[in-house]
This record gives structure tokens, C-alpha cells and sequence, in this order.
């Protein structure tokens, strides 16, 4: 039997615009609410223009000026190291206070145990997937991978990188300002998708051979 007659009427999308993902909380909310989505909701203007303008400023230097990754970290250190050397040496001549002390910049081993949280939460998040629960999120899986492996091949990976960075520092943002245009234009791509995937379930996932599907209750006896 066709899975497509198991769709009715009632499952189109109420007139009525929800909001992206099923969300009860504000953007800010669902980024941590931390000084990361300070950053990208723009809380701290200067901060977020000044990280966006540095990330332009990297990207400018290798993708349009080409400078060579080795050559731009050696010039960078040995500028740091200058800087470092005079003001420690013209400090005492001038009065002025010591340079900062590296040594006092770690890095907390809670980010790293947030970072390998987050790698194991996504590849768990595959197993998942892949494990054949929901034919219709796994398609939508291998599309939506398709669809950024044929943009990568157009891309370099730093201009791929950069343009997902550009995402995170404006979409958010955006979406903020402009919530309930977006549901509406969302809510109706979801509505035309939905009838999409009904139309290729009729007409060729329906069609597909399969085999018995066997009783969880038989036993087998070897």
C-alpha cells in the first residue's frame, strides 16, 4: 500500500505562521545567551563589528591577496615579538606599565569538553539518522549533504568558511528583526516541500520493491 494515502488533509500547515523549529524562545535564548550570542545577536556592536571586520581582514589576506598561511603567521609573530621587545624595553625609560603576560592567557578545558560534546551530539545525531527510524529525515539528510558537497566543489574552503561565518554574524540577527516575515515565507516553503516529498513518495519511493517484514516475536532455533 502507498504511503502516500496515509497523508490527509490535516496534515497541510495551519494558515497561521509558526515560528522556525517549533521555538518558545527568542533567538538570543537559544543561542546560550552567553557572550557568544552577544556576538551574534549584536548586543555589543562594537565587539561583533570588530570580530566581523578582523575575519574579513584574514579572509581578505588569503583568498584575495594570497598571502601563504606559513608567511603571514612567521610576519605576525615576528611583529608581536617587536611590539613585545620595545614596549618592555621603553617601559622603565617612560613610565609605562608592563606588557600583558601571556603566560596568564589559557584556555579553559570547559570549552574543550563543550567542543567534543557538541562532535559526539552530531555524530550520535547520524547514527541516528542513518539507522533507518525516519526515511523521510534521512532523505532530507542526504539531500541537504548533496546539495553542500556540489557547493563545496564550487567553492574554496576558505570562501565556504567564510560565507558560513558571514551566516552566523548576520542571518540570526536578521531573523530577529524581521521574525514575522520570515515564518510566513518559511511556513509556506514548508507546506510546498511537504507536497513535494508527497508527490515523489507516490510516484517512486511507493514503488520500490521491499521484502517481508518479519514478526519481532519469531523466534529462530539453530
Amino acid at each position: 500500500m502507498s504511503s502516500y494515502s496515509s497523508y490527509s488533509e490535516s496534515d497541510e500547515e495551519p494558515s497561521i505562521p509558526k515560528r522556525l523549529f517549533g521555538r518558545q524562545r527568542n533567538m538570543h535564548q537559544i543561542l546560550g545567551g552567553g557572550k557568544v550570542a552577544d556576538i551574534l545577536m549584536w548586543e555589543n556592536k562594537n565587539l561583533s563589528a570588530a570580530i566581523l571586520i578582523g575575519v574579513t581582514v584574514i579572509w581578505f589576506l588569503f583568498e584575495v591577496a594570497e598571502y601563504n598561511f606559513i608567511t603571514l603567521l612567521c610576519h605576525t609573530s615576528i611583529m608581536v615579538m617587536i611590539i613585545m621587545f620595545l614596549w618592555s624595553t621603553l617601559a622603565a625609560f617612560f613610565d609605562w606599565s608592563n606588557p600583558p603576560d601571556f603566560r596568564d592567557i589559557t584556555i579553559p578545558e570547559e570549552k574543550f569538553r563543550w567542543l567534543f560534546g557538541k562532535v559526539n551530539w552530531w555524530l550520535l545525531k547520524l547514527y541516528d539518522i542513518s539507522s533507518g527510524k525516519d526515511f523521510r529525515t534521512f532523505f532530507l539528510a542526504i539531500t541537504f549533504l548533496w546539495v553542500l558537497s556540489v557547493t563545496g566543489s564550487n567553492f574554496s574552503s576558505l570562501n565556504l568558511l567564510y560565507l558560513g561565518f558571514l551566516s552566523l554574524m548576520t542571518l540570526p540577527a536578521f531573523y530577529e528583526h524581521y521574525e514575522d516575515e520570515v515564518n510566513h515565507l518559511a511556513t509556506q516553503g514548508r507546506r510546498d516541500l511537504k507536497k513535494l516529498y508527497r508527490k515523489f513518495d507516490a510516484t517512486v519511493l511507493s514503488k520500490i520493491p521491499r521484502g517481508p517484514v518479519r514478526s519481532k516475536k519469531t523466534r529462530f532455533l539453530f
